[in-house]
């Protein structure tokens, strides 16, 4: 009998958060481990269809670093990388548009819709959901002087089309979002999958951005987790060197969507089955929150 009671426990602990996020907006990034473990695969889908369920509207945005990776190498296509970001010609970035707006994104779409979810599958280019332009990536030589280096169809979002997403939400669709831009003259964009997150978030006014990753969360410079942190000392972590490689980009997606009007954002550990229920539905979550 027991059991029975803490798992109605379990839902009266989450009741006021169900009530709170209602008719809200929660913008989640799914990738990293989440997104090659069968397992977790099914444990996303269920949280994101009990969402949708809740009336809490949510959209998503997917990455697919490791199968792009897979299909360049079976095309024999080597890449280079420039500070994290992948140097995109015209031979790669077919590759991957191929890969993130059909093979990744399709895959996503069919999990949710095979638990009881009624997912959409979109591009950036679909309806100019999101309108790129080219990003240079800045360098800084030995001698301290900085240099923009063009590194092919990498992109920067100038603007989200929240019309076609509020349509989708409207018919209780959940859009999910391939990382592929569009611009001007109907040129791609490869664009990273954290930064159209945030920038989707933004313009949707979200109350929430969750990122799923592959740590459990923010760590201080002793390497304990941090349960909730403010943008203020995400920037003092960054300048210890407490946060350093690939957790910079995503603290800064973070602190730029909170500072253009999302509520909160979570960094958490996709590596957990339900990591997204355990952190928003319970007193004391499993990542990091963030906080203006």
């Amino acid at each position: 009998m027991k059991h029975l009671i803490d798992k109605a426990n379990t839902l009266m602990e989450a009741l006021p958060y169900i009530r709170r996020f209602s008719g809200k907006t929660f913008v989640i990034k799914y990738g990293g481990h989440a997104m090659a473990d069968d397992k977790l695969k099914e444990s996303f889908a269920l949280d994101v269809v009990l969402l949708k369920s809740l009336g809490i509207n949510t959209v998503i945005v997917h990455g697919g670093g490791p199968q792009i990776n897979d299909t360049l190498k079976r095309y024999g296509i080597v890449s280079e990388f420039v500070r994290g970001m992948r140097v995109t010609d015209t031979e790669t970035m077919q590759v991957v548009e191929m890969v993130l707006a059909g093979q990744v994104n399709k895959e996503v779409v069919g999990y949710l819709n095979q638990h009881g979810g009624r997912a959409v599958g979109l591009s950036g280019r679909d309806g100019t959901l999101l309108l790129a332009k080219k990003l240079l990536q800045e360098i800084k030589g030995d001698d301290g002087t900085a240099e923009l280096l063009d590194i092919g169809f990498v992109g920067d979002v100038v603007k989200v089309n929240t019309d076609l997403i509020n349509t989708l939400e409207q018919g209780k669709y959940i859009p999910v979002i391939a990382p592929i831009g569009v611009g001007l003259e109907g040129e791609s964009y490869n664009i990273n999958a954290d930064l159209v997150a945030g920038r989707v978030a933004a313009a949707l006014n979200a109350e929430k951005l969750i990122l799923l990753t592959d740590i459990n969360g923010v760590k201080d410079s002793s390497g304990t987790l941090l349960e909730s942190i403010s943008v203020a000392d995400l920037h003092r972590l960054i300048e210890e060197e407490a946060i350093t490689g690939g957790m910079i980009p995503k603290v800064v997606c973070c602190a730029d969507a909170l500072k253009d009007g999302v509520k909160k954002a979570h960094i958490i550990d996709g590596r957990m089955e339900h990591a997204v229920l355990l952190e928003i539905f319970t007193d004391v979550g499993i990542g990091t929150e963030i906080t203006k």
